[in-house]
C-alpha cells in the first residue's frame, strides 16, 4: 500500500517540471511556427533580400542614411597600417613609403585607391550583406609591388550546392557556391566570368563558371550563426517595416495633395430632359464630350446657379494629428534594426540632452569597433597586407629579414571627435599623469602616430626657436598656465613618499 502511494507521488512530481513558455503550445504560442532550418538553408533567399536591400538604399532616405553612417563611423578616411615592429627607421620608412605608393595603385578597376576601397567594401557588405574581393597578380616589372585588389560583388559567386561538378577534385564539395573539402575548409569560390546579368539567365553551366583558390579570394561578411557560408543583407529584419513605412507615407502625401485641391461639386435638384435642354430655362446644358454636365471654374469667379442648384465643397480627410508620432515611432525600430542610433540616423535631436547623447554615441561606438575588429580588419585588410608583403618580398621591394615585422601591424582606424573637447582632453591629461595610460596610446586612439606626432612637435619647437617665436603656454587640466601635469603634482598620490610622509 506503501509503495502504491510512493509511486503516485513520484508519478504526479515528475509531471509538473520547469519549462518555458515559449516552447509551449499554448493558446498564445499555438500559431508560432517557427521552422527549424540550418543555417545555410535559412538563407536560401538571400539574394531576393539582397536585390532589395538594394533598391531600398537606392530609394528609401532611412536605408541610405544608414548604409552612409556605417560606412562612415566603420571607415571613415580609411584604416592605416602602422608597422610597429620594425625597429630599423630607414626600413621602417621605407616600407611605410612603398606601401603609401602603393595604395594609390591597388585597384584593378584603377578608379579607387585603397582606402576608398576600405569604404566600397564596407558599403557592398552592409547593403548586400557579404563582398568578395580577388586578388591580382600583375607581372614582374608593371608596378613597384605587382598586385592589386579587385572588388567582386556577392552575385559573381552563385548559390550553388552540388556534389558532383566539373573540375570538382575528389572528395570536395560545392555549398553556396563555395568549393569545400572533406574537413570542410575552404578552398576555392566558384565564379561568373562576368556579372551574371550581363548574360541570359539560365542554368548554370562550365562555361560560366571558374575556379577561383581560396587563398585568391576574400569573403566579407558577418556571419550570424555557427557555420554560416554566405552573408546576408544587413537590412533584412527592417526591410518589410521600411516597405510599409514608405508606403503609408505616399498615400498620407497624396491624401494631402487631394486636401489641397479646391474642388466644388453642383448639386441640382431639377433634371435635365432627356434631350439635353433646361425645363426651366429652356436653354442647352453645358456638357463634356460624354454628356458629363460641368460648370467651369476659375479664379475669383462668381459664379450664378440656376434655381435649384447649390455648391457642396469637397472635404477630405486630414493626415491627422498622430502622424509625426506615427513616422518617428517607426523610424526608432528601423535605426534599432541597422544598429545605428536614431539620433544620428535621422539627425533628429529635440528634448535630447548632452549626456544622453553621449550615452548612445559611446554604445554605438562600441558597436562600430566590434565590427571594425571582427570583420574589416581580420577578413579584408590584414589579408590584403599579408599578400602585399609576400609580393614586395617576392619581387624584392622588400627585404625577407623584415617580413614578418612588416606584417604584424597594428590598425589604426580613424579616430573618433571629442564630445566635449575641453573635458575630453582634461581627462585624457590626467589619465595620463596618473599612470592609468600612456601618451602614445591617446594619439592612437585619435587615429594618429606618436612618433610622426613627435617628429612634428620637434620640427615646431625648433622652428619656433629659429624664428623667435614665443612659446604658447599649456593650460593643464584643473592646473594653472604652464603646468602640463594635467593639475596634478608629483606628491599628490597616495602612494608617493611625500604623500606618506
Amino acid at each position: 500500500m506503501f509503495d502504491r502511494i510512493k509511486s503516485t507521488v513520484s508519478r504526479a512530481v515528475l509531471s509538473v517540471v520547469a519549462s518555458y513558455d515559449a516552447g509551449g503550445s499554448g493558446r498564445r504560442m499555438r500559431g508560432w511556427n517557427a521552422p527549424s532550418t540550418g543555417p545555410n538553408r535559412a538563407i536560401s533567399l538571400a539574394p531576393k533580400v539582397r536585390d532589395r536591400s538594394r533598391d531600398a538604399a537606392r530609394n528609401d532616405w532611412t536605408a541610405s542614411a544608414g548604409s552612409q553612417r556605417w560606412v562612415t563611423n566603420l571607415i571613415g578616411t580609411g584604416i592605416v597600417p602602422r608597422a610597429k615592429r620594425i625597429k630599423d627607421k630607414a626600413k621602417k620608412e621605407a616600407a611605410a613609403a612603398l606601401w603609401d605608393r602603393w595604395t594609390a595603385q591597388s585597384d584593378a578597376d584603377c578608379v579607387l585607391n585603397f582606402y576608398a576601397q576600405e569604404a566600397l567594401v564596407t558599403r557592398s557588405w552592409i547593403e548586400s550583406g557579404e563582398v568578395f574581393a580577388r586578388l591580382r597578380w600583375r607581372r614582374k616589372g608593371s608596378m613597384e609591388v605587382p598586385l592589386q585588389v579587385q572588388v567582386i560583388e556577392s552575385d559573381f559567386v552563385p548559390q550553388l550546392d552540388t556534389d558532383s561538378w566539373p573540375g570538382l577534385p575528389v572528395g570536395n564539395k560545392i555549398r553556396q557556391g563555395i568549393e569545400i573539402d572533406r574537413l570542410g575548409a575552404r578552398v576555392a569560390y566558384w565564379i561568373y566570368k562576368a556579372h551574371p546579368t550581363d548574360f541570359a539567365a539560365g542554368n548554370i553551366n562550365i562555361s560560366q563558371l571558374v575556379r577561383v583558390p581560396a587563398d585568391e579570394m576574400l569573403h566579407v561578411f558577418e556571419p550570424k550563426r555557427p557555420g554560416q557560408l554566405r552573408g546576408v543583407a544587413e537590412f533584412a529584419s527592417v526591410l518589410a517595416r521600411l516597405r510599409n513605412v514608405a508606403d503609408f507615407d505616399d498615400a498620407v502625401l497624396e491624401r494631402q495633395k487631394i486636401a489641397n485641391l479646391f474642388a466644388a461639386f453642383v448639386e441640382k435638384q431639377v433634371p435635365t430632359a432627356p434631350d439635353g435642354i433646361n425645363p426651366i430655362t429652356g436653354e442647352a446644358v453645358q456638357t463634356e464630350a460624354d454628356g458629363t454636365p460641368v460648370v467651369a471654374m476659375q479664379p475669383g469667379i462668381s459664379q450664378e446657379l440656376l434655381p435649384g442648384e447649390k455648391v457642396v465643397f469637397s472635404n477630405p480627410p486630414e493626415a491627422g494629428t498622430t502622424y509625426s508620432e506615427y513616422m518617428r515611432t517607426q523610424h526608432l525600430a528601423t535605426a534599432a534594426g541597422q544598429g545605428v542610433p536614431y539620433e544620428l540616423l535621422s539627425g533628429d535631436i529635440i528634448n535630447v540632452s548632452d549626456r544622453t547623447l553621449r550615452v548612445v554615441i559611446q554604445e554605438f561606438r562600441r558597436f562600430v569597433e566590434q565590427r571594425q575588429w571582427h570583420v574589416i580588419i581580420p577578413m579584408f585588410c590584414q589579408k590584403v597586407r599579408d599578400a602585399w608583403v609576400d609580393q614586395a618580398v617576392l619581387v624584392g621591394a622588400l627585404p625577407m629579414s623584415i617580413a614578418d615585422d612588416a606584417k604584424a601591424v597594428e590598425w589604426a582606424p580613424h579616430g573618433w571627435q571629442y564630445i566635449h573637447p575641453v573635458q575630453d582632453v582634461q581627462g585624457k591629461q590626467m589619465e595620463v599623469a596618473a599612470g592609468f595610460r600612456s601618451r602614445s596610446s591617446v594619439i592612437a586612439q585619435q587615429g594618429d602616430d606618436a612618433e610622426h606626432t613627435d617628429v612634428e612637435r620637434a620640427a615646431d619647437l625648433k622652428r619656433e626657436e629659429e624664428l623667435g617665436l614665443p612659446t604658447a603656454p599649456v593650460q593643464g587640466a584643473n592646473g594653472p598656465a604652464g603646468d602640463n601635469s594635467g593639475g596634478v603634482s608629483p606628491g599628490q598620490y597616495p602612494d608617493s613618499k611625500k604623500a606618506k610622509k
